[in-house]
């Protein structure tokens, strides 16, 4: 502590302002940190119009060991946000995947755990918007979606940051070089980059391209998810998957003509899409291999969420951050 007995204030710099580096910013900021967020602005992957909070992964079933906590973190987080007064359209409405065949329910059933809420539905519960010939029809009441956009800007502006719109071109543990040479320093430096970060910063790993149309109205109100999926976003609907070939670095943005036939099979096959009208496209990179922690460097990181981000998100940036904020730490 400075002479005079006044506590010196610790700074972070926080690279990357997705679902992750914002909510490491928001957590380092109610510790008392002064943050400065830099973010280049540029295909985020949490931009993704309505994210799905949603605990049963894919068409396998898996279930992430921390997935009911993280979306105990995800909707605390919303609900802070909200009670700040800035507006984040979400739904926790729980959602519905509905499965193909007996073998699929044995297959969900084998992964499902005990402290995981969800309830397998009736035929006569099931919604009308649902259309196909589907077997079986499994509700998840604690997910839901969160538009992205809206939650990572609140969380930016919560932590009371200060924004750099700029590159990393270089980062140390305690120094962010951008790309017009100025030299931000710091006690930690933590990025968050994400695929684009990554593929920027030189390595390389398992990075998933996904798209999702956004459409004139909600189809359902609660998203249904097998294959892909629909939900509303707030301002409409959406129809997203992921299903572009894994490449090993971040590719710019894409929707091949196969893409959007195989996008627009699947949404038929959940429900009834005549009379639906496009009013955009979102494509985002997600990359894959969580890594979550301090480097031999010494810069701390959260990133490799892939399709997790606002399932685990919050929960790990809360964590990590008071790691980096543990006294023990010296600071």
């Amino acid at each position: 502590m400075p002479a005079g007995g006044e506590a010196r204030v610790t700074r972070a710099v926080v690279v990357g302002a997705g679902i992750a580096g914002a909510s490491v910013a928001y957590f380092l900021g109610r510790l008392g940190w002064a943050v400065t967020v830099v973010d280049a602005g540029e295909h985020a992957a949490s931009h993704v119009p309505s994210a799905l909070v949603n605990p049963v992964r894919g068409q396998s079933g898996g279930v992430d060991a921390r997935a009911v906590a993280g979306m105990a973190a995800t909707w605390a987080l919303v609900a802070e946000v909200e009670a700040a007064g800035l507006s984040v359209p979400h739904g926790r409405t729980g959602i519905l995947r509905p499965l193909p065949d007996d073998r699929a329910r044995a297959r969900f059933e084998r992964k499902l755990p005990a402290d995981l809420p969800h309830r397998w539905l009736d035929r006569a519960e099931w919604p009308a918007e649902l259309e196909g010939d589907w077997a079986h029809a499994l509700l998840l009441p604690d997910g839901g979606w969160v538009a992205g956009p809206a939650l990572c800007a609140a969380l930016v502006v919560l932590a009371g940051t200060e924004v750099v719109r700029s590159r990393a071109e270089t980062i140390t543990d305690t120094a962010v070089t951008l790309s017009d040479g100025q030299r931000l320093t710091a006690d930690v430096v933590v990025t968050c980059g994400g695929s684009v970060g990554s593929t920027w910063a030189g390595e390389t790993g398992t990075h998933r391209m996904g798209s999702m149309l956004r459409l004139d109205r909600a189809v359902t109100a609660r998203p249904l998810s097998f294959g892909a999926y629909l939900a509303p976003d707030g301002a409409g609907g959406t129809l997203g998957g992921t299903f572009e070939t894994p490449s090993p670095v971040w590719e710019p943005p894409r929707l091949p003509l196969a893409s959007l036939r195989w996008l627009l099979g699947k949404g038929e096959a959940l429900a009834d899409l005549r009379g639906v009208g496009v009013r955009g496209v979102w494509t985002g990179s997600r990359l894959s291999g969580l890594r979550c922690g301090r480097r031999p460097d010494g810069v701390w990181e959260l990133t490799g969420l892939s399709s997790k981000g606002f399932l685990l998100g919050p929960l790990l940036a809360r964590e990590l951050s008071h790691e980096i904020g543990r006294p023990s730490r010296g600071q």
